[in-house]
């Protein structure tokens, strides 16, 4: 038996048979004559390579999610860095070598130097760019339909795998990820967890031709591989795989059950989506409902303003797959980390502060105006809220109001039909706390967005990694920030929920029940392990923490 251990990315157990991925990296050196022609063939390779792209990103978005799509924009844009491609075109036409040389030489430069970077993002950022030349090279190699991946399931192990490798990989034929090198906080990783496959990485192993179909087992809990495993290993292993089945299976019993506590507290627990393929997971986890759908899917995979129509029809769907159960859609949140090329959005030096949410819609109306129309229409089909994104003032939600009214008095005009609907707004900037009691005489509902909140109260972005440790998301002025909100919501007889990343963990859910937060909204995953723990929960046994 031979054990390795690496590093836990997402856990869970995998047995079965090791898949040897290995990388076709044709990079044969030779002599040119016409050095133009061959940037040329470059030229060709680089927009097929981001035709490709798009296509991987259109379906990263329909069947993951819009956060982890956003990897191959990323990729596009380093296909097209200025700095990438002038050395490639340089070495093609000084040294008069052939295009895949140059991606290959030039693929290695870039790699060491984003390596021995200390920034662990930057470092994690060198397999992107391994990623895009590999690319590049199959393509000028003509091995662009090779697809990765094994013929049956099995354990994939390789010296490091690439966003793109992995989703053109069949899902059903994955058991699990192990990774010689990579990151921790790498795409790749962010991917694996996100398709809850169990997966290690910087394991310290020798990738020989030996290991393709050995037997493995891999544990995802502790970040151990081991090949060719004893019975006793395989006894231990079988035994708490068969425990984590069952803990699965025992979950879907609380797929029907009211979210209620011992002593009749009791919360709404809905779902966060950000695509049809959300909902799906949504009703097979039993959510009570739509906490938030993430309208911005629709402009994102799109390279144009969806229409009116498109958008109606896809709010409809989702709407009538809910059957009654209320549905909260957010309106149109971009910026920041979040780009639609066809707006034409300038670059901002801090754009987690610039134009975003709520304010796009002052600068871009017509954009706002087709959204609303579609809403409205939408909400003759079924339960059907809407709630609005970085708010500020009081001013900003009246004049939201008027618009709405105003496109209501349209579409009476044309004769088409529309419904009421709740109007709500994200609480997720500081100012919207402080003044959360006037703005609760003007909405139906509150939900907390503590994702940005926690960024904004904190004063720290949390897409910088090097600000892991100063994101405390437990901090007593987010914790303060919070149970304001709902007081001054419940004040004015108003719910409030939570929408954000927090509303998800486990070591708050008594903690918030207990401040009266009305609603939950989570990721599909999440609602049954949460509905179990509410079950079995005792509020009044709740004793508040000591704050820092």
């Amino acid at each position: 038996m031979e054990v390795y251990r690496g590093k836990s990315v997402f856990q869970g157990v995998a047995i079965g048979r090791i898949s040897l991925y290995r990388k076709l990296r044709r990079t044969v050196y030779y002599n040119i004559a016409d050095p133009a022609a061959e940037y040329e063939r470059f030229l060709q390779a680089q927009k097929t390579a981001l035709d490709d792209l798009a296509v991987l990103h259109k379906k990263v978005l329909t069947e993951v999610g819009k956060s982890e799509a956003e990897i191959f924009e990323v990729h596009q844009i380093m296909l097209q860095d200025p700095d990438y491609v002038g050395s490639v075109e340089d070495m093609i036409k000084t040294q008069m070598i052939n295009a895949e040389y140059a991606v290959a030489q030039t693929n290695e430069n870039f790699f060491s130097r984003f390596s021995a970077m200390e920034d662990t993002y930057m470092q994690a950022r060198a397999i992107d760019i391994r990623d895009i030349s590999e690319r590049l090279i199959s393509i000028l190699a003509g091995d662009n339909d090779n697809h990765p991946g094994a013929e049956e399931p099995a354990i994939i192990i390789a010296d490091d795998l690439v966003p793109s490798e992995i989703m053109q990989m069949e899902r059903e034929k994955i058991m699990s990820f192990v990774m010689v090198h990579g990151s921790v906080n790498s795409h790749t990783a962010i991917l694996a967890r996100t398709m809850g496959i169990p997966t290690i990485t910087g394991v310290d192993m020798v990738l020989e031709e030996e290991l393709d179909g050995e037997f493995a087992i891999v544990d995802g809990n502790t970040g151990y591989i081991y090949i060719k495993p004893n019975e006793e290993i395989i006894f231990t292993m079988q035994k708490k795989l068969q425990t984590e089945i069952n803990n699965k299976n025992l979950l879907q019993a609380y797929k029907n059950k009211e979210s209620v506590t011992l002593d009749g507290r009791s919360v709404r627990l809905n779902a966060n989506i950000g695509n049809l393929h959300d909902l799906t997971r949504a009703l097979q986890s039993g959510a009570e409902g739509i906490g938030l759908f993430r309208s911005e899917f629709l402009y994102l995979e799109k390279d144009n303003y969806p229409s009116e129509e498109e958008q109606f029809q896809a709010y409809r769907f989702v709407v009538e797959k809910m059957a009654g159960k209320r549905v909260i859609i957010r309106t149109l949140d971009i910026g920041a980390d979040k780009k639609i090329n066809y707006l034409n959005l300038k670059e901002e030096e801090n754009p987690a502060m610039g134009l975003r949410g709520i304010r796009i819609y002052f600068k871009h109306p017509q954009v706002f105006r087709t959204q609303l129309r579609a809403l409205l229409r939408t909400a003759a089909f079924g339960k059907i809220s809407i709630m609005y994104p970085l708010i500020t003032s009081v001013e900003e939600v009246m004049q939201i109001k008027r618009m709405v009214e105003e496109e209501k008095e349209n579409l009476e005009k044309e004769h088409i039909s529309y419904g009421e609907l709740e109007q709500g707004i994200m609480i997720e900037t500081p100012a919207a706390v402080m003044i959360g009691d006037l703005l609760a005489k003007h909405v139906d509902f509150f939900s907390i967005g503590t994702n940005d909140l926690s960024q904004y109260i904190l004063a720290a972005d949390r897409q910088n990694p090097l600000l892991d440790s100063f994101f405390d998301v437990h901090h007593p002025a987010v914790l303060r920030a919070i149970e304001q909100t709902v007081q001054n919501a419940h004040n004015a007889g108003i719910w409030c929920g939570i929408c954000g990343e927090l509303g998800a963990d486990r070591e708050l859910t008594k903690r918030f029940l207990k401040m009266g937060v009305d609603e939950l909204s989570v990721s599909p995953e999440n609602i049954l392990p949460l509905r179990k723990l509410i079950r079995e929960m005792n509020t009044q046994e709740f004793k508040k923490a000591p704050e820092k």
